[in-house]
């Protein structure tokens, strides 16, 4: 179980500009493979689905591809993959469409470790719906997100409980099983955020609990797709605002409007990738996956390690958050100087960083940084090897007074 990474990175056109891309939090490039699936379909032609000529029968199976790899990816059923264009837009959806049923008297359990998108949809169709929005709070400094607090939290009356795998700006992994469990006793629904966990884990939404499960193709190695993956009985009971004209079948009834087809190609393929990241791989696509991203989050965590061990030996370098147990994020600050003057001079040393929210609106607040632009996030992910962490720590070293 290894990772050959110098021939998964000659795999990316993108990273042979010598910069040290650590900017994989906020999405990955693209390997080959990718860039020519979605080649091929435009290539061949595509058609709209369900069409009787054979570039509609491309497209058809096209979608059926991606779902199933998706579904793969993640643990799923492929009858409950639901694509999309991100998962904001997804989770709105689903919001909306689950509202439906809640009144006064319902509750909805949001935590202020989650992006925004797994915290705004919901609190926004609450609001509408008349129902109580109640709050899992973040111990700080160490940003971890206590699962015994959901014990009085969720109550008979909550209807929803919508958490994340993991913190896209402190990598936080929670103790999402045992929240999810105390959902189920009260027979909640838990959604799950997996966009940050699904590039640096193996993924079985079931030992997560998950109902519904968000995950975004860019964060690993795809196009800009989203989906939400959930069991089709669960689907079939919810009724989202569509077109009359369109399909009431389950999962189409939630996709709006018309594919982009090529992309969707991209979705299996880059799912394809990542099943071939460990070449000892064998078995199914799904055990494939299963062993290439345990020895993606093994390899990402010796470089983790490398990172912070390299950060806190910068004394004028804080790290942000201390977690037990995180993904390969690192999130820090920089004396004197701004989160945004520290992404400029480490671009200008060719380093990728993102600085800023990251749209962890309600963490950086609860932080107590987010009225002074946040910090700077470096996101590991499976292509990126120990000269990227070391050209971030030699740029960084220039800041020292």
């Amino acid at each position: 179980m290894s990772l050959d990474v110098e021939r998964i990175r000659a795999l990316y056109p993108a990273l042979s500009d010598g910069y040290a891309w650590l900017d994989a939090a906020a999405g990955t490039q693209v390997p080959q493979p990718v860039i020519d699936a979605i080649a091929a379909a435009y290539t061949s032609g595509i058609g709209n689905t369900h069409g009787a000529f054979p570039a509609s029968a491309r497209s058809d199976a096209i979608v059926t591809r991606a779902r199933e790899a998706v579904a793969d990816l993640v643990g799923g059923d492929p009858g409950g993959v639901v694509l999309g264009p991100n998962m904001t837009t997804l989770t709105y959806r689903f919001a909306y469409a689950l509202a439906k049923d809640w009144g006064p008297g319902d509750e909805i359990v949001v935590s202020r470790l989650d992006h925004d998108a797994n915290v705004r949809p919901w609190v926004q169709a609450a609001e509408r719906a008349g129902a109580l929005i109640r709050w899992a709070r973040v111990e700080t400094p160490s940003g971890e997100l206590p699962a015994e607090q959901y014990e009085e939290l969720v109550t008979e009356r909550t209807r929803l409980v919508a958490v994340t795998a993991a913190s896209n700006i402190l990598g936080t992994i929670p103790d999402v099983r045992r929240i999810t469990d105390r959902a189920r006793a009260v027979g909640a629904l838990a959604y799950v955020d997996g966009v940050h966990a699904t590039p640096h884990m193996p993924i079985d939404m079931a030992a997560f609990g998950a109902d519904l499960y968000a995950t975004s193709a860019y964060k690993w190695s795809g196009p800009h797709i989203g989906a939400v993956v959930g069991r089709p009985e669960l689907l079939e009971r919810l009724r989202p605002d569509k077109l009359a004209s369109s399909s009431d079948e389950v999962p189409d009834r939630f996709e709006t409007g018309t594919a982009p087809f090529a992309d969707l190609a991209g979705v299996a393929a880059a799912v394809d990738h990542l099943a071939g990241l460990d070449t000892g791989a064998t078995g199914s696509r799904r055990e494939r996956l299963l062993t290439s991203m345990a020895a993606v989050e093994a390899h990402e965590q010796a470089e983790l390690a490398h990172l912070l061990k390299g950060l806190s030996s910068l004394p004028h370098v804080s790290v942000v958050g201390s977690p037990a147990r995180r993904t390969a994020t690192a999130y820090f600050t920089v004396a004197g100087h701004t989160p945004r003057q520290v992404a400029e001079h480490l671009a200008a040393g060719r380093v990728n960083v993102w600085d800023g929210h990251c749209y962890a609106w309600e963490l950086t607040r609860a932080l107590g940084i987010r009225d002074e632009g946040s910090a700077v996030r470096a996101g590991l992910v499976h292509y990126n090897h120990r000269p990227d962490v070391d050209r971030l720590l030699n740029v960084l070293e220039d800041l020292r007074h």
